[in-house]
């Protein structure tokens, strides 16, 4: 049965949600530039990998974890975000945007998944076409790295400068109806922005998050995470905790376009390739009957501001059969996010192998040729 809840199957507006999909393998490192783009947040936590080698640190200690590499990630994400807080937003942000670019001529393997993904979302475009949208790619999430250094430094009065909410009266009328509201986005433009700019317009969010091997850097993502009033839940044993928070009249984000294992997720389309996608929201809504709403904060060049665009509820339709109800929700989820990633090209995780799990006979589709 697709019924079945399942603990590992998502992650939900969490600051590192990318590092878990989209970065190379840290052994692997051997200066900073080549993986600063593989996600803004890998961009703090490969660094640091990648300082190991820059001291020439004993190889026990590039294996097993230590207080010595643990001080050393830490102190360097530390800096990398403290340096980028001292200066000018515009100049944190333009800095951000040169390591996307930076990443995007050196980064030779994330460059080839972006390049295999763009062929398969859009078989029609030229190949200068696709450069474009992928080199955008790499320089939204650095654009994203700049715009984190200065969260702290976030209240309502400066968000009007950064962000445009279209929408809210949408969960505001979700939530009075006293069942909670699940949120859910992709990763596209600003994807954590959503959950803090939330937060400060009242409506607090909990996520789930996958809590990093090095406790140091976890406690600074955390103390970003959840300065507004945000909660974060270990993905590890998530299920009842978010039952509670709608039961409670509580806001849950969820992520749900990164690829899952095969008896993690079902096959939907994605741009009209079947792509194992995580159930987890159809089956809560389900069950929950709370409303879905979807919720994306794409850059808005023409108005130099990020919009958070919080869209009406989805129509949940219930009949008798529930695998194939959670199938179609799924499917249409799925739809939401291709149709704004369509509108926002150059925003979305190109460097991710959404598609990397296949349904059984299907060949590898990252597989050289």
């Amino acid at each position: 049965m697709l019924w079945n809840y399942n603990k590992h199957g998502v992650s939900l507006f969490s600051l590192d949600a990318a590092i878990n999909i989209a970065f190379e393998p840290a052994a692997s490192l051997s200066c900073f530039v080549p993986e600063v783009g593989s996600s803004i947040w890998n961009m703090l936590y490969a660094s640091a990998r990648v300082s190991q080698r820059s001291f020439w640190l004993p190889g026990t200690l590039m294996s097993k974890r230590g207080s010595v590499q643990t001080n050393l990630e830490y102190a360097t994400a530390r800096f990398l975000l403290s340096a980028l807080g001292l200066l000018p937003r515009r100049l944190a942000v333009g800095i951000g945007r040169m390591l996307g670019q930076t990443a995007y001529g050196v980064s030779r393997k994330l460059r080839r998944t972006g390049e295999r993904n763009l062929e398969l979302a859009f078989p029609g475009l030229s190949r200068p076409e696709r450069e474009r949208i992928l080199r955008g790619c790499f320089m939204s999430l650095g654009r994203q790295l700049g715009e984190f250094s200065h969260f702290s430094k976030l209240s309502t009065d400066n968000l009007r400068c950064l962000v445009e909410c279209e929408g809210l009266e949408n969960l505001d009328a979700a939530r009075a109806a006293g069942r909670g509201a699940i949120l859910f986005t992709g990763h596209l433009g600003a994807w954590e922005l959503s959950s803090v700019a939330l937060s400060l317009l009242g409506h607090p969010v909990s996520f789930l998050v996958r809590r990093l091997d090095n406790p140091k850097i976890e406690r600074l993502l955390e103390q970003a995470r959840t300065r507004f009033g945000n909660r974060t839940i270990d993905k590890r044993a998530a299920m009842r905790p978010m039952l509670r928070i709608l039961k409670a009249g509580g806001t849950l984000g969820l992520l749900v376009d990164v690829n899952m294992m095969a008896h993690e997720g079902i096959f939907v389309d994605f741009f009209g390739t079947p792509a194992s996608t995580t159930f987890d929201l159809a089956t809560l809504a389900l069950r929950t009957r709370a409303p879905v709403i979807p919720v994306f904060a794409p850059w808005e060049e023409r108005r130099q501001r990020f919009v958070l665009h919080i869209g009406a509820p989805l129509n949940i339709e219930h009949t008798s059969d529930e695998d194939e109800d959670v199938r179609r929700l799924t499917s249409l989820f799925t739809k939401v996010i291709e149709d704004y990633i369509r509108r926002y090209p150059d925003q979305w995780l190109w460097i991710h192998k959404r598609w990397r799990t296949r349904p059984e006979g299907e060949s590898d589709l990252y597989k050289p040729s």
